[in-house]
């Protein structure tokens, strides 16, 4: 949470001898909300720390010729004093984490009661602005008119530095800082910087091993609201990235960004060591371990060890028995993604693993043993020039 002094100026009719205005009233920036003050104009008034009447909860501004009247929404009014001491507890306690204010409608908790107090308006504030395209509302008219641009595809803001282009400013101050290298929020337990104050919170959840969002048809919770977002689309079917070179659809736009490069044949993530290149990073990651042979990973039920968290996860169910991968056009269920994806072809006929000879497969494995055959079909070349 940041303060910030916003100086705000204001010439004043000089018909009636009013001078020029200058008034400086602190701000809290909170959830990309401000709270809103309405401005009393004094001539040459600058509000300072001692003159604010600590005692009052009103707002109530001591100024040289008299007190000054701060007037805030009911439901966010605060003390000059609430504020201060806020903001040392912010301070205080912005690393370690201290979320002692928790809202009594959803559980969500914050570090400063002024993060509480914008949060409650979720709740409690009427949402009166209406998309017209979705059933989403908002409670402000610009939440809306960000919302409004998902549906109208409009990028207002653009990066000056390259071609990307954002719906919300804010996206686009987050996004400029991937090119100056700023990554100003640290985490106190390990080596990782972010660019974003949420990331970092979210980061912390791994440390924690807190996971506040908690699907309402399961009782898997994640610690990340995305990531509940994509597990809701197993129990709703939705999948709504869709490839434009075939009839494929994801849940996630990151499978997308994956599977377009089957079409395009772009493997970025190159081994730095043999120079091979792949189409994933995770196949980077297991392609590695043929280097450094490291596989820190151990099965706590037999002697297996593996090189990623994932191959961990997946080997663990062969001693469960744990099949988490069902398919919805039959009642198969299998132990692992992949599986699942190869016996789904055989529903909707797709065989990806095609052959010069015009031979296509579900899988790859059967496209090699195919191709053995044209193997054995050529007879060997003798190079008489050795001879």
């Amino acid at each position: 949470m940041e303060d910030r002094m916003n100086s705000v100026e204001r010439d004043t009719n000089k018909a009636i001898g009013v001078t020029e205005l200058k008034v400086k009233v602190k701000e809290e920036q909170i959830h990309n909300e401000k709270i809103e003050v309405e401005h009393i104009w004094e001539p040459k008034v600058e509000l300072k720390t001692e003159h604010i009447d600590l005692a009052s909860d009103t707002g109530i501004c001591m100024g040289e010729k008299g007190p000054i009247t701060l007037l805030m929404p009911n439901n966010i009014q605060a003390s000059a004093q609430e504020i201060s001491l806020e903001n040392q507890h912010i301070s205080h306690t912005t690393h370690s984490l201290d979320k002692p204010y928790q809202c009594n409608h959803c559980g969500k908790a914050f570090i400063g009661n002024t993060q509480l107090r914008s949060h409650l308006r979720v709740h409690t504030l009427k949402k009166s602005f209406q998309c017209s395209q979705c059933d989403k509302a908002f409670v402000y008219y610009n939440q809306l008119i960000i919302h409004m641009r998902k549906h109208t595809g409009e990028r207002p803001y653009q990066c000056s530095q390259c071609d990307m282009t954002f719906a919300d400013n804010s996206h686009l101050k987050s996004h400029l800082k991937t090119h100056t290298g700023e990554k100003p929020y640290h985490c106190s337990h390990c080596d990782k910087s972010f660019t974003k104050n949420s990331s970092l919170i979210s980061h912390l959840r791994i440390h924690s091993g807190e996971k506040p969002f908690q699907c309402s048809q399961c009782n898997k919770a994640y610690s990340q609201n995305s990531q509940l977002i994509v597990h809701l689309r197993s129990h709703t079917g939705e999948k709504p990235y869709q490839c434009s070179q075939c009839d494929m659809a994801f849940t996630q736009n990151s499978d997308l960004t994956r599977h377009k490069r089957k079409h395009t044949g772009d493997k970025p993530y190159q081994c730095s060591i043999c120079y091979k290149n792949f189409s994933n990073n995770s196949n980077l990651i297991t392609h590695m371990t043929v280097h450094n042979g490291v596989k820190p990973y151990r099965c706590s039920h037999c002697d297996n060890n593996f090189s990623t968290h994932g191959q961990l996860a997946s080997h663990l169910r062969s001693h469960t028995g744990e099949k988490p991968y069902q398919c919805n056009q039959c009642e198969k269920a299998y132990s692992h993604n992949g599986q699942l994806k190869i016996h789904l072809r055989t529903h909707t006929g797709e065989k990806p693993y095609k052959c010069e000879c015009g031979k296509a497969y579900t899988q790859n494995r059967l496209l090699q043993n195919h191709q053995k055959i044209h193997i054995l079909e050529k007879p060997y070349i003798v190079n008489t020039s050795l001879q």
